[in-house]
């Protein structure tokens, strides 16, 4: 796909995860649609793939350690294809769904890892990374956090674990948007500074628009190129991103549109293509 398409995309998949929360009456529309972008150029661009063989050998590996963000995720996979059909209604966390309120990798097709409880997707993404070493494959594995999330302490011992260990095939996303549940990331815990903390555990780093697709495949080719060193893509999204009354609107880190709102989307965001 064009940069176009990729943005095309992108905002489908933010139609299709509101869509979801729409329908299911419950979810994390907020967290989903800031890493649209991102979930559009890793999947439909970057990652090697195939959803006819989810537990192929030699794919490359995703981790959503953000795990609430997971309308997102459903979306990619299902215009993907590891379902077959595109899925008209997910029953997002509905009893015996497979769409649970976090991904489960033994009932979604495509979901590498089960995740959910923050903090721990860097340290099992490095583990994948470390396997893909000691294989001698040449996978990457691709990891999303939220800036919230690396509060936790597992994170930071992920992170000194990848870089001991060299993992040049590892690349993670931070989706620093400024927020977690309870409010502000800086009122919570101080100074957002993630770029500087990754680069003093030895991170190849890099800061973006986390919006821009273009800029998303560079920093991807940049980071690549990227010797010995695990590889940190910070990216600056906005929460909420492409709906005008969820942007940078902590209320939306979870609820549920009304009719109204459900149908202003179907306007900003193109409608169920």
């Amino acid at each position: 796909m064009n940069t176009a398409e990729l943005k095309q995309m992108a905002d489908h998949l933010r139609m299709v995860a509101v869509d979801m929360v729409y329908k299911g009456k419950d979810g994390h529309p907020g967290p989903a649609l800031s890493i649209a972008d991102l979930m559009s150029v890793l999947y439909f661009d970057e990652m090697r793939l195939d959803p006819k063989n989810p537990t192929w050998e030699d794919r490359d590996r995703f981790v959503l350690s953000k795990g609430h963000a997971c309308p997102i995720y459903y979306a990619v996979l299902s215009e993907k294809g590891y379902f077959g059909e595109k899925v008209e209604d997910f029953k997002l966390r509905a009893l015996g769904s497979k769409f649970q309120g976090h991904p489960v990798m033994n009932k979604t097709k495509g979901v590498d890892m089960t995740s959910g409880s923050l903090g721990n997707g860097i340290a099992i993404a490095s583990g994948m990374a470390i396997a893909g070493k000691y294989k001698k494959k040449d996978y990457n594995v691709y990891c999303i956090v939220g800036d919230g999330e690396l509060q936790e302490g597992i994170c930071w011992e992920g992170i000194n674990t990848a870089a001991a260990h060299k993992l040049d095939n590892l690349i993670v996303f931070v989706d620093r948007n400024g927020w977690q549940s309870g409010g502000s990331v800086e009122e919570t815990i101080g100074i957002n500074n993630v770029r500087e903390r990754f680069e003093a555990f030895n991170w190849h780093t890099q800061e973006i628009n986390g919006h821009d697709i273009d800029a998303i495949k560079e920093a991807i080719a940049e980071a690549k190129k990227a010797v010995g060193k695990p590889s940190v893509i910070v990216c600056n999204c906005i929460k909420g991103k492409g709906l005008s009354y969820m942007e940078n609107n902590n209320a939306w880190h979870k609820g549920v549109p009304s009719d109204e709102q459900y149908q202003t989307a179907l306007k900003e965001l193109g409608g169920m293509q």
